[in-house]
């Protein structure tokens, strides 16, 4: 395509009808109505076989996911933190600098708490705010 806007469209594409209006084979078969979209699609030959719905298994595979990433990531950003704030210490900064990361880092691991316990938007949430002080804190460095 050229990514023209003032390009003409094929005559097929724009109107449906026209498609079949352009059909010249003299032998061409139609096809029946078309299939609603409210209809069920019945398969030629039952496969016998009664499976469960898993709707409920992924929501919870999800959830568990969702609990899992929260908590590591809580964790993970938690130790980081502390890790700068401690190395931060040994340094002449501001005081604020390595208060800032212990803060965030903090802030962190309470989101790791809360992402274990199933709330992973709030944990989520906390996670932004923990990186946002940490990051206040490296502006100070």
């Amino acid at each position: 395509m050229s990514g023209r806007a003032d390009s003409d469209t094929d005559p097929e594409i724009t109107d449906p009808g026209a498609a079949a209006a352009q059909d010249t084979e003299p032998d061409a078969v139609q096809d029946d109505e078309p299939i609603e979209a409210d209809e069920p699609i019945e398969a030629d030959e039952p496969d016998g076989t009664d499976e469960p719905d898993d709707d409920a298994d992924d929501a919870a595979e999800g959830a568990r996911r969702a609990r899992w990433t929260a908590a590591g990531t809580g964790t993970v950003l938690a130790l980081a933190g502390l890790a700068a704030a401690l190395l931060r210490l040994d340094r002449s900064v501001p005081a604020l600098v390595p208060a800032a990361y212990a803060g965030g880092a903090a802030v962190c691991a309470g989101a790791a708490v809360l992402g274990a316990r199933g709330r992973t938007r709030r944990a989520l949430w906390l996670l932004i705010a923990g990186v946002m002080v940490m990051a206040l804190g490296d502006q100070f460095d």
